[in-house]
């Protein structure tokens, strides 16, 4: 008697020469039932594997943040030194000197009252810098310098010791270091080039945490995930998310932007349950159509769910030319008393392209709304007036949006 595994292997045999052959063969209920079974499986396999590359889950991190996690924003005043006479002017500027006398005063040195101080290699700057959550004192952040006065550069400059306060005037970190400046100048002869910003710079760890500032983000037993952009849908699947990873009701949406959530009441349970929930894959809601227009460059953004309706938009340019050129008129007769002078010789053209009706048909992605604009052979500024009029006539499905 052949074996259960056998008979299997005897039924895909004979469906292999059935598929080979082109030929009918005759298969007992056994066998059918078998293939019935894997062909179903296979089935599964294939709806989901459709299924999971249909859906396009995201972190949870980067969607959300959590309620009190968050930073400080600090801010202090200091001196550069060491320049290479490209300091604050401190005629101009007379806090620069003010400030340098306040400082030499503390280190025991003291300035005749009434003293012009001919210094070009101090500058008056601002630092800031962020205090991160859980940010211990020891810990070393990166601060960013800027020039407050009119120094014509910072490079190879070194902050002197800078206090940095917080929005309650106290003091949270110290800020010292030289300045890395990612960029270069040179001038002569009254010409100069410059590449990139001279008066600003960078310096990489360069304060020192004094103070922490508490972080509290659980309040009894709840935590509350805060969405970086309002969206009812995306709450319902953060909350939907965390309910099938930790039980029901370990979730709630309060509104489009917070979900709150029930954490472990143990302190050291809590960091582990919030890696948990960072670290979840939650669905994205589709977004809203938006344009985004920037009227000061003329920029055009738009995104993938931006439809447009069939319309026929018709544009014509109006553009004005003045060419001024100056002519030099000299005198005909030599030896006379006539004088040559500059005559100016001004144009003014004006040109008014034909905008004739193009039909723009109806657009449900954004590469058809991409074709059906280009189509219209539109520069970048005319298509901001195309727009906000295909908006107002109902044929732009989305929401105008202008900075």
């Amino acid at each position: 008697m052949p074996t259960d595994r056998q008979s299997r292997l005897r039924g895909i045999s004979m469906v292999q020469r059935t598929v080979m052959h082109g030929a009918f063969w005759t298969i007992d209920m056994k066998h059918a039932v078998f293939l019935f079974r894997a062909l179903a499986r296979v089935c599964v396999a294939a709806g989901l594997l459709a299924g999971a590359g249909a859906a396009h889950a995201e972190r949870l991190k980067d969607l959300a943040t959590i309620q009190g996690v968050r930073g400080n924003q600090l801010i202090g005043y200091g001196l550069v030194v060491g320049l290479d006479g490209s300091g604050d002017q401190v005629r101009q500027t007379p806090f620069t000197q003010q400030s340098l006398t306040n400082m030499l005063s503390q280190l025991g040195i003291t300035v005749p009252a009434g003293s012009n101080m001919q210094l070009k290699n101090v500058a008056a700057v601002m630092v800031t810098t962020t205090l991160p959550a859980f940010a211990r004192p020891g810990q070393t952040l990166d601060v960013v310098v800027s020039s407050m006065g009119n120094a014509k550069s910072l490079r190879g400059g070194t902050l002197l010791m800078t206090p940095l306060k917080g929005a309650d005037s106290q003091v949270y970190a110290i800020a010292q270091g030289n300045i890395l400046v990612g960029g270069a100048g040179a001038s002569a002869g009254g010409s100069s080039v410059q590449i990139n910003q001279l008066n600003g710079g960078r310096i990489s760890a360069g304060a020192i945490v004094e103070r922490a500032v508490p972080t509290t983000f659980s309040r009894d037993g709840y935590i509350h995930v805060e969405l970086n952009n309002t969206d009812f849908g995306t709450a319902q699947n953060v909350a939907a998310a965390l309910n099938r990873k930790f039980g029901q009701g370990t979730a709630e949406v309060l509104d489009g932007r917070v979900v709150q959530v029930r954490t472990p009441m143990e302190q050291a349970s809590q960091a582990r349950f919030l890696s948990l929930v960072e670290d979840l894959q939650v669905a994205r809601a589709p977004t809203v159509a938006k344009v985004i227009i920037n009227a000061r460059t003329g920029s055009v953004v738009m995104n993938r769910t931006v439809m447009i309706e069939e319309a026929a938009v018709a544009h014509g340019n109006l553009s004005v030319i003045i060419n001024r050129q100056n002519q030099v008129s000299q005198p005909d007769t030599p030896f006379t008393e006539g004088q040559t002078v500059v005559v100016p010789n001004t144009q003014i053209e004006v040109r008014q392209d034909n905008g004739s009706l193009q039909r723009v048909s109806t657009s449900a992605n954004l590469a058809d709304v991409v074709k059906g604009l280009n189509a219209l052979g539109a520069t970048p500024q005319d298509l901001l007036a195309i727009l906000q009029a295909m908006k107002s006539a109902g044929a732009l499905r989305a929401e105008l949006e202008i900075i």
